[in-house]
């Protein structure tokens, strides 16, 4: 190996570094949105639906201390998972709304994952309804936008979805 491909190969190297640590460390994305979240009356209630391929969210806030809730079993009990428990928080915790808001949430179908991006999806719609001026963020974080991707139903024919059967020439 020449010189000048060492040198090309170590400047790759430290690029792919120097990028990877901008991704992983980018605290921009998890930042709070609003600086302060908006104070709430004793009385109010906020509803919104959250969906997530065959799974549906509704959620109620309340102000409160941040209990969340799902079919009455704290988060923690029904997302046994932190990854699925980061999910189904993620809106809250980026609206800077953690600890003032009680959540209730009755989810049903689908399994425990899209049940989670079911209630972050819920969450988010009810944060909007809260404070309008979270809408623009919470949008360009992916966070007000229903996935519409669904298991694509078997064909007939097929042995799956797109899966053909084997084919022999002779």
């Amino acid at each position: 190996m020449s010189a000048e491909e060492k040198a090309r190969a170590e400047a790759e190297a430290e690029e792919r570094a120097r990028l990877d640590a901008e991704l992983t460390s980018d605290g921009a994305e998890d930042a709070p949105v609003a600086p302060k979240p908006a104070k709430l009356s004793s009385d109010a209630r906020y509803q919104a639906t959250g969906k997530r391929k065959s799974s549906v969210a509704r959620v109620l806030l309340t102000p409160g201390k941040g209990k969340i809730e799902v079919n009455e079993r704290t988060l923690e009990e029904y997302f046994p998972r932190p990854y699925l428990q980061t999910i189904a928080k993620q809106a809250l915790v980026q609206a800077g709304y953690e600890g003032n808001v009680d959540v209730s949430v009755r989810v049903h179908g689908g399994g425990i994952s899209g049940q989670a991006s079911a209630v972050r999806h819920g969450i988010a719609r009810a944060l909007t309804e809260v404070n309008p001026d979270l809408r623009t963020e919470l949008k360009r974080r992916g966070m007000l936008t229903r996935d519409a991707r669904v298991k694509e139903r078997r064909k007939a024919g097929l042995k799956k979805a797109r899966k053909r059967p084997q084919f022999s020439k002779r």
